[in-house]
């Protein structure tokens, strides 16, 4: 039997969506681990004279805790 845990994380990029979310689980990997998965459940980006100027993500991960 697995028991998995989901945490709520948020991480930004300069330059793209893709880049904020491998930034955020390499961030997360740090702490946290048996990453399993995770799924996005909100993109932003900020704006900043017209341009975009960063990439936000929130995500939920998920872990094993026990095997």
């Amino acid at each position: 039997m697995s028991v998995a845990k989901v945490i709520e994380i948020s991480a930004a990029s300069p330059s793209s969506f893709e880049d904020a979310v491998r930034r955020g689980i390499e961030t997360a990997a740090k702490t946290v681990k048996g990453i399993q998965g995770a799924w996005i459940s909100e993109q932003k980006i900020r704006v900043t004279d017209d341009a975009v100027t960063e990439f936000r993500v929130t995500m939920r991960v998920s872990f094993v805790v026990k095997s």
